[in-house]
């Protein structure tokens, strides 16, 4: 693949083509690894945030609107969460907390390796200063035309 044809070149590039371009080619990678397991990315946000809770869960209020955040799914998640109690793989305690059962730990980690291949795939040939230079950069763009964005 052809980068640039010169860095001058590619400083008058469009940012917004670009950021864009990326994320399409990403989350469709990402996706792709995760229907490999019957999995939805919304659905996979919800087994992997339960799965790091160590046993405790999450009160379900509390993990909805955490996940409200990730890719403009608005107000989405909730369908998501009763898919995931009805296929057997979460539970949901009276005091509303969430816990995977065995089946939804079982397919998270099975998931896993699927998503930590994709990650692999997509940070393939870039040395982790370069990533962290190419986030702090976006992370200033998003600054400077007074976006928001959040991910831990």
């Amino acid at each position: 693949m052809d980068y640039s044809h010169d860095d001058a070149g590619l400083a008058r590039q469009p940012i917004g083509y670009w950021a864009w371009a990326a994320h399409k080619a990403a989350v469709t990678h990402i996706r792709a690894a995760l229907a490999e397991h019957g999995l939805t990315q919304p659905r996979w946000w919800v087994l992997n945030q339960l799965g790091d809770a160590d046993g405790e869960g999450r009160v379900r209020e509390e993990l909805v609107t955490m996940l409200k955040g990730y890719l403009d799914v608005g107000d989405s998640m909730e369908p998501e969460v009763d898919a995931l109690i009805g296929q057997g793989l979460v539970t949901q305690a009276p005091d509303t907390r969430l816990r995977l059962t065995a089946e939804g730990h079982a397919l998270r980690e099975r998931a896993l390796g699927g998503v930590t291949r994709a990650s692999a795939d997509i940070h393939d040939g870039i040395p982790p200063e370069e990533f962290v230079a190419a986030l702090k950069v976006l992370q200033r763009m998003i600054h400077n035309v007074g976006g928001q964005a959040w991910h831990h």
